[in-house]
């Protein structure tokens, strides 16, 4: 079986410059630190047997998600340690920290096992794999631990690769910004949230910049993020890709909202407590979301209460 482990750089120049980003600045610090430690860790890893319970038999319809160990289970079945999970088309990915400060691993996993490790500096924030299951996404932070920090006191890094033709893009810090149709180059951009479409070549993601946020629509055919609409964050397309679930901020409180994309309705669900996460579709009438320790779920239309759908649990999945 071939398996590949990579290294997916330390970050991106600012765009139309020469002039190092501050937050590449800051990587090129870390990755010296760690340098020594990290080519030992990465190369042991690349060469050695796969660890033991690194694999889950994936089954259709099933909900995946991390327990309180820290370990992946579906359906009573055990995977591997991860913090961010996602799964779809027979493909897992799980984003996860590693034993060096400051570093994290994106590893992905089919049928067959491990399939491709990447390693990312940074620690783990959101991780999600394309319905297709042929297009892995991270979220990492870099700086900070919380979106809701005021502009300066965070940075985060998502990246994207594709499985079938070995394509790293690295982070979305190189791809061209394009605001209200014109072209934004602020130093402190900061991206996070990635969710794919069925094409496995247009995606959103949340773009954040002098206080703001917008829900933006990218192509990794012409590497251009156009914002749709502000104050939308960690958007989750549904499975019939009309609608996204994501996160409305209100001061210092997020709050699930669904948008249609094609009327542009935009409903709160009836979740009203404060949440930090990335919503899962569970199918396309109900919203899953990690809070209190728990996995719950929500009508997509607005109506109903949240139930628990798992104590003691994070990250939810549904294998598809």
């Amino acid at each position: 079986m071939k398996r590949t482990v990579l290294s997916s750089g330390v970050g991106a120049r600012r765009r139309g410059g020469s002039a190092l980003t501050s937050r590449t600045v800051l990587g090129v610090v870390l990755v010296a630190a760690v340098l020594v430690a990290g080519a030992v860790f990465v190369g042991l890893r690349a060469v050695g047997a796969r660890p033991s319970g690194e694999s889950l038999d994936l089954r259709s319809g099933e909900l995946t998600y991390v327990d309180s160990a820290g370990l992946v289970r579906q359906a009573g079945r055990t995977g591997p340690a991860c913090q961010r999970v996602d799964v779809a088309a027979g493909t897992l990915v799980c984003l996860r920290a590693t034993a060096i400060p400051a570093q994290s691993e994106i590893v992905v996993f089919d049928a067959a096992g491990e399939r491709l490790r990447l390693s990312e500096w940074g620690t783990p924030s959101r991780a999600r794999v394309s319905p297709s299951g042929n297009v892995v996404m991270w979220t990492v932070f870099r700086a900070g631990d919380s979106y809701l920090g005021g502009v300066g006191t965070f940075s985060t890094t998502a990246g994207i690769y594709d499985l079938r033709s070995g394509a790293h893009f690295g982070s979305l810090e190189d791809f061209k910004l394009m605001v209200d149709g014109v072209e934004h180059t602020a130093d402190d951009v900061n991206y996070w949230g990635i969710t794919f479409t069925r094409d496995d070549r247009t995606f959103y993601a949340t773009a954040a910049s002098g206080g703001k946020t917008w829900l933006v629509r990218g192509s990794l055919d012409t590497r251009v993020l156009t914002s749709v609409r502000e104050n939308v964050e960690c958007p989750s397309l549904s499975p019939d890709g009309s609608r996204i679930a994501y996160k409305f901020r209100t001061g210092d409180l997020w709050r699930l909202h669904v948008l249609d994309l094609v009327s542009g309705n935009d409903v709160p669900l009836a979740e009203t407590r404060h949440l930090d996460d990335q919503p899962q579709w569970l199918d396309d009438s109900f919203v899953a979301y990690g809070r209190d320790k728990g996995i719950w779920k929500v009508p997509a239309s607005g109506g109903g209460s949240p139930e628990l759908v798992h104590a003691d649990a994070a990250s939810p999945a549904v294998a598809r």
